[in-house]
């Protein structure tokens, strides 16, 4: 039984989000950390995957969409999303590789919660939405087929932070580390005994200029603007992927 948890989803290779997520006591001291997907696909995936990496089996990582899309593109399928394809020509070999053979599931006993089930969407598809206030019927089609003893599922994919019941089973959806919708900061999830929703503040003026200084992406200094400070919210994210869910 793993007694704390901590859940990072969603970095987007932003390299000073996810430094000031790291810094944090908690999750210094927590016995595990488990990377819900979309880890590399930003401005710095070599550097967000290089650190995460000097974790050792501290992490604990499962492949989401866009961790699979950077495989395709260097396969020479394309994403057709700039900084993923961009991000894609950036990695070595050896992250491709690890990126490839990311689980799109891990299930874990946590200390409170019994067996969690981590996925980056759901537990079926890596880019299938389910949000805060999708409907049960809803949320039986995704979860049809989990096993009776897993009590809880931790999902990323729409960084938005929340966490509800569905017939008897807790979800939990951490949020975004480095592409929040609905506020700024470095949204994570630290679980066992229950569940704590956290948000990390971290200075985003100079996160944002150090984004731009470093990383080579064209658009670096746009794409720190547009997420590090969080312009979207998420009445506008629940607006765009609200369709998506079948409802």
């Amino acid at each position: 039984m793993i007694e704390r948890v901590a859940v990072l989803s969603d970095i987007h290779g932003a390299l000073p989000a996810l430094e000031a997520v790291l810094a944090e006591p908690d999750v210094a001291a927590a016995d595990l950390i488990v990377l819900t997907g979309d880890i590399a696909a930003g401005p710095q995936p070599v550097e967000v995957l290089d650190l995460l990496a000097s974790l050792g089996d501290r992490a604990c990582w499962v492949g989401g969409n866009a961790d699979r899309e950077l495989v395709e593109a260097r396969a020479g399928r394309p994403a057709q999303i700039e900084v993923s394809d961009w991000a894609a020509t950036q990695l070595r070999d050896d992250q491709v590789v690890r990126l490839a053979a990311l689980p799109p599931t891990v299930t874990l006993p946590v200390a409170g919660l019994g067996q969690v089930l981590f996925c980056h969407a759901t537990p079926r598809d890596d880019e299938e939405m389910v949000l805060v206030d999708s409907r049960l019927e809803r949320w039986a089609e995704v979860f049809a087929g989990l096993p009776a003893e897993v009590g809880a599922v931790v999902c990323g994919h729409t960084h938005m932070p929340f966490t509800r019941l569905v017939d008897r089973r807790l979800v939990v959806n951490p949020g975004s580390v480095g592409m929040p919708y609905g506020g700024a900061g470095a949204w994570w999830a630290l679980l066992g005994p229950g569940v704590q929703l956290r948000r990390t503040a971290f200075d985003v003026d100079a996160a944002c200029a150090r984004v731009a200084a470093e990383s080579l992406f064209p658009d670096a200094a746009a794409w720190a603007d547009e997420y590090l400070r969080s312009r979207h919210s998420d009445a506008d994210a629940l607006a765009v992927f609200g369709p998506r869910d079948g409802r």
